[in-house]
């Protein structure tokens, strides 16, 4: 049996490590966007990258590498991969848009409308989900 490095002996410390560098990263892109630095806005739901994407493809990378693309766990991670994805994306983005038109329709900004993701947003979290995975198994 192989010998996996210490952030492989639990699966749960790579995506912990996505997690982090991704609402790093969507901190830094608000400051380059805003010219604020906003930490509330870091944690908060949409964004680049995408926190979701990036915690999710991180997990399946990892296992990936630890139990192969055979395993039966790794496609139960790729299928709940894809659900987090096409819900970051699709659902809670047209939610997003349907709390901008009762905001407009009741003329207040009651319901807040940065809830999905980007396809963009959504690519950048799962290529650094997957760089953080390569990048820790070789540690």
């Amino acid at each position: 049996m192989l010998e996996y490095n210490q952030f492989y002996t639990f699966l749960i410390s790579v995506p912990t490590v996505s997690f982090l560098l991704a609402v790093l990263l969507k901190w830094i892109s608000e400051k380059v966007k805003t010219w604020k630095w906003n930490t509330k806005r870091a944690f908060w739901s949409g964004g680049m990258p995408s926190v979701h994407s990036a915690v999710v493809v991180s997990l399946a990378t990892s296992v990936a590498l630890k139990y192969w693309l055979e395993s039966d766990l790794f496609a139960i991670v790729v299928a709940f991969t894809a659900l987090i994805i096409y819900d970051a994306i699709n659902v809670r983005f047209e939610a997003g848009l349907h709390a901008e038109a009762i905001n407009e329709a009741i003329g207040e900004k009651k319901f807040k409308e940065s809830l999905g993701h980007l396809p963009s947003e959504a690519f950048a979290g799962s290529l650094l989900g997957i760089i953080v995975a390569i990048a820790l198994y070789y540690v």
